[in-house]
């Protein structure tokens, strides 16, 4: 039976170098349109992103990480999709674009439980 919650979910990925086209999972984002919530799971060991680039500024890419996870809370102080709501955030960030952060193709799913659903997608997909 599936569960009562409709969600869908982006990885988060980050993309040192776009041209080399190679990225390393950094998170999950999931929206419950129902629920009305979007929230996301983010590593904190960026390590991994200097095996594809050494030269990586972590800092730099840290801030950018924050800055959707306050982003997905409705928090980003004056970034005006903040103030939009969790559905057109959840769209906003996981538009295709050409930059370092990138996610993937949204993904739908069912669940009794969005933060445990969460824990899993990000134990699977990012861990």
């Amino acid at each position: 039976m599936q569960g009562k919650h409709l969600y869908e979910y982006a990885v988060l990925r980050v993309v040192p170098r776009v041209e080399r086209e190679e990225f390393v999972n950094v998170g999950v984002l999931i929206l419950c349109k129902k629920e009305e919530m979007l929230t996301c799971r983010i590593s904190g060991d960026l390590s991994k992103i200097l095996v594809l680039d050494p030269q990586a500024d972590l800092e730099v890419i840290d801030t950018y990480l924050k800055s959707v996870f306050r982003i997905c809370g409705g928090e980003a102080a004056g970034s005006p999709i903040s103030r939009h709501d969790a559905a057109s955030r959840f769209r906003w960030l996981t538009a295709q674009r050409s930059s370092m952060i990138q996610t993937s193709r949204p993904h739908a799913g069912f669940t009794d439980d969005l933060e445990k659903e969460l824990k899993r997608l990000y134990e699977v997909l990012v861990a």
